[in-house]
């Protein structure tokens, strides 16, 4: 959303001298922070309404910046993360990061990504009972589904998976994260689990189950639900 406030927590002079330019001309107002310790007093004196933090800081590492922006505020978070370090980038969304693009990054995703990231914030004491996308129509509160105007017949399993995959639409969502909340803390590893359940998701809700366009695989991380912009 044009106009809102922005922190960008990174210590690359090249990032700032691209970031700061083009978040300005797209209306953002922009602050900068190259640690960890200005990004954390910056959150205090400026109030930012969404961060866009890289992991990889001088003085203190990036998820524990965001662990200690988690007790601060609830402020969306978009990881800005290098290709060879996934397992940062999953352990960054299990302690609360929005998002995350990966380094190097096209401004248009990310702007996309932002763009989300802030209309999740902004609704999220508004939270739409009725989902629609590419056909299909999820109502949260009456559990029912249809696609292209037809019902569809989802197990209470299903249903609930599918549920929390729609209530965060457009963030990523690792597998730990969608097993402990779906069929608890005890099943939070068993991956192929989940595989299982999302391949029978996919088959009754997508157009084709091959090729999938709602519920999408984040290689490495889970899945993301996609919605309409």
């Amino acid at each position: 959303m044009s106009g809102a406030r922005v922190l960008v927590v990174d210590d690359e002079p090249q990032i700032q001298r691209v970031l700061r330019p083009s978040l300005t001309a797209s209306g953002y107002e922009v602050r900068e922070a190259a640690t960890g310790r200005e990004a954390l007093a910056a959150v205090g004196e400026h109030s930012p309404e969404l961060i866009i933090l890289d992991l990889g800081l001088p003085d203190m590492d990036g998820k524990e910046v965001l662990r200690k922006l988690r007790i601060l505020t609830r402020t969306p978070v978009i990881v800005l993360s290098a290709r060879d370090r996934e397992s940062e980038k999953i352990a960054a969304l299990d302690l609360g990061a929005d998002d995350y693009v990966e380094k190097p990054f096209a401004m248009g995703e990310l702007l996309a990504r932002m763009r989300t990231a802030l209309r999740h914030s902004q609704d999220t004491t508004l939270e739409s009972e009725r989902v629609a996308v590419d056909g299909l129509v999820v109502n949260l509160h009456k559990r029912m589904v249809t696609k292209n105007g037809a019902p569809v017949k989802l197990t209470p399993k299903e249903f609930d998976l599918l549920a929390f995959l729609t209530r965060h639409s457009g963030r990523p969502l690792t597998h730990r994260e969608i097993l402990k909340t779906v069929w608890g803390p005890a099943h939070q590893n068993d991956s192929q689990y989940l595989r299982v359940f999302i391949g029978q998701l996919r088959a009754k809700i997508e157009e084709n189950a091959a090729t999938p366009k709602i519920i999408v695989t984040e290689p490495g991380v889970g899945y993301r639900f996609i919605e309409s912009e």
